[in-house]
């Protein structure tokens, strides 16, 4: 857009960190005398949910292991972004960074406040049983209060580093039967999340600005300074990422020079009055001597 291109990977990173809280989540089967025979865990994809229902309708026995799809099996997707103006801030601030790199020296980069977006996951659990189903949704909802908060490196560039809180808004339940009433073909349980993170736009540098000199004179046709403020961190090596002060020197001049920005010099102006050659006049003659 506006032909400048751009990829910070903010909704992308966002996906994988939320894949990432529910891909560690086991499911055992027990004896009648409490003793473990199976213990595995639940795979987790990125897929809709109406992928997974036509597979399984395509297959008869879900829990044997030899088939490519297997219960249980969780999968997630992301279903919308929403611009939330509650958390809207001033766009004209700024998160800065200098860096050093050998060709350009010493550059700032920065970044505008980002825009707030909420964006909205499905995740899907389909099992067998209602037990299995049950192992799952007690590994996920004890953490939610209602949200769960995760750490994502928005911008490496910049060193920003933002805590989205993840919220759980709602569990549904479903049970699909083929075949027999006596037969449960899966259990589907669908909780609906909401994210509450940040998209950055394009990142932009500058030169680092480490002196400011100005100078003052009276209101007048040629005139030359008579005062020279200059300002300057406090201490002189810091960045414009650190927290420093200022140092401000106020000198007086009477010298009747100015500054040239070409020399870095105060000088004399060539082009004042008194610099200027005077025209010369034609000299007439009269008689045996010239008179001007």
């Amino acid at each position: 857009m506006f032909g400048t291109h751009f990829y910070n990977e903010g909704i992308r990173k966002l996906v994988i960190a939320f894949g990432q809280v529910f891909n560690n989540i086991y499911v055992q089967n027990t004896a009648a005398d409490g003793a473990v025979t199976k213990r595995y865990r639940v795979p987790l994809a990125y897929a809709p949910k109406e992928k997974f229902l036509v597979r399984l309708d395509q297959q008869a026995d879900l829990e044997n292991r030899n088939f490519a799809v297997v219960l249980p099996r969780m999968g997630f997707e992301l279903t919308g972004l929403t611009y939330d103006a509650n958390r809207k801030l001033n766009k004209m601030n700024k998160v800065r960074r200098v860096k050093t790199n050998e060709a350009d020296g010493k550059k700032m980069n920065y970044n505008y406040t980002p825009v707030p977006y909420n964006i909205d996951f499905t995740l899907n659990i389909f099992t067998a049983t209602a037990e299995n189903g049950l192992q799952i949704v007690e590994q996920i909802l004890p953490y939610f209060q209602p949200d769960y908060t995760i750490t994502i490196k928005a911008v490496p560039e910049l060193e920003i580093v933002r805590d989205i809180p993840i919220i759980l808004n709602n569990v549904n339940y479903e049970d699909s039967y083929t075949g027999n009433f006596d037969r449960r073909r899966a259990v589907i349980y669908t909780l609906n999340f909401t994210a509450k993170t940040y998209l950055y736009g394009p990142m932009t540098n500058q030169s680092v600005i480490k002196s400011t000199q100005s100078d003052l004179m009276t209101d007048m046709p040629n005139a030359s300074r008579e005062e020279r403020v200059i300002v300057v961190p406090k201490p002189t090596t810091a960045d414009a990422d650190d927290d420093f002060g200022f140092t401000t020197t106020i000198s007086f001049f009477t010298d009747g020079k100015n500054y040239n920005p070409v020399s870095d010099t105060d000088e004399w102006w060539k082009n004042k009055w008194y610099f200027r050659p005077r025209p010369k006049r034609k000299r007439k003659v009269y008689g045996n001597y010239r008179k001007f």
